[in-house]
């Protein structure tokens, strides 16, 4: 090798080592400054409710604060665009539930993001199952009268939902895919009107999520007939399971987790994934997932991918099916 050229690449190692110094020695402080968690969906929410409670239980192992930023619009893809083309630095994160990884890629046409490529997978937070509701008054009082009334009533029994596209809508897609039933869709704007107009009677059914229906249940203003888990909730112990109520293979619940840009770096991943677990384990947090139905879902960042690829196969069958767009 020429003295030139030992003199040249000499020269680039340096420059190389001297621009990555400042990023390591960044990596090495993390984090130094308040973290931005952003929640696709409005505040008040329980969405917005696991978040915030979330990121407190995180703040104390942190050591700084976690600011909740809430981006709600275009069926979470606001918010998931804002961090897929945010800088990786670990600053800024987000919930990411069934709609940004399961649902999106397939209900819209092109999506200003790539769920498996754009973002970086830090772990899961929960699961919450759905249930299958009626207003009290409704005749069947058990999952086999439902159907029974569903297949005797083809088209004129309506559901309820809090919107195309929604947890609640396509799980009733999955159900009537299983079922061989036809219900009637009748879409609201959120889940607070579609449940009110269920516990008045304009409408007779709905699935609901335990986070926001475990309270209405429990008091008798709606009547659940089956929960879309693998198991019964202690919650809810005399509700069976759709599988246990004659419907099999039809698990319906939400999920969520955290995700960040892609690119973020292995420590950093590493560090936000040990802090995300210890916070599934701080009996405040499991408490208050108890109380909204939820079941905590710690596990690596790999798991949660996993999971959720899954589940965007199993429900984009579900939804092609359907025939269900949102463009």
């Amino acid at each position: 090798m020429t003295l030139q050229r030992r003199t040249v690449l000499s020269a680039l190692a340096a420059a190389g080592a001297s621009a990555a110094a400042p990023w390591a020695q960044a990596q090495a402080t993390w984090p130094d400054q308040p973290l931005r968690w952003v929640v696709p969906y409005p505040a008040g929410g329980g969405t917005d409710v696991l978040a915030r409670t979330v990121a407190e239980a995180m703040r104390q192992t942190l050591g700084q604060q976690i600011v909740v930023d809430n981006r709600p619009g275009a069926a979470t893809n606001i918010g998931a665009q804002l961090v897929a083309t945010a800088k990786p630095d670990g600053n800024t994160f987000m919930s990411a539930d069934n709609a940004v990884l399961a649902f999106n890629e397939h209900l819209f046409t092109k999506l200003p993001f790539n769920p498996e490529k754009d973002f970086t997978y830090l772990g899961g937070i929960s699961r919450f199952p759905l249930a299958l509701v009626v207003h009290p008054s409704f005749e069947a009082k058990t999952l086999k009268e439902f159907l029974a009334y569903a297949r005797a009533n083809p088209g004129k029994l309506n559901y309820a939902s809090p919107g195309n596209g929604s947890p609640h809508h396509l799980a009733m897609e999955m159900f009537k895919n299983r079922t061989k039933t036809f219900l009637t869709h009748i879409p609201y704007r959120g889940a607070a009107p579609a449940l009110q107009d269920v516990m008045g009677g304009q409408v007779p059914c709905m699935f609901l999520d335990l986070a926001a229906g475990l309270p209405v249940i429990t008091s008798g203003k709606v009547r659940a007939l089956a929960i879309g888990s693998a198991k019964r909730v202690s919650a809810l112990p005399d509700v069976p399971t759709l599988a246990e109520a004659g419907v099999p293979n039809t698990e319906v619940y939400a999920f969520q987790g955290i995700l960040g840009p892609a690119g973020l770096p292995a420590a950093i991943t590493a560090r936000l994934n040990g802090d995300l677990n210890k916070a599934l384990a701080n009996p405040a947090v499991l408490k208050r997932m108890s109380d909204f139905g939820m079941e905590p879902l710690p596990g690596t960042p790999e798991q949660f991918r996993t999971m959720a690829r899954a589940e965007s196969k199993r429900w984009g069958e579900i939804i092609k099916a359907a025939g269900v767009k949102l463009d």
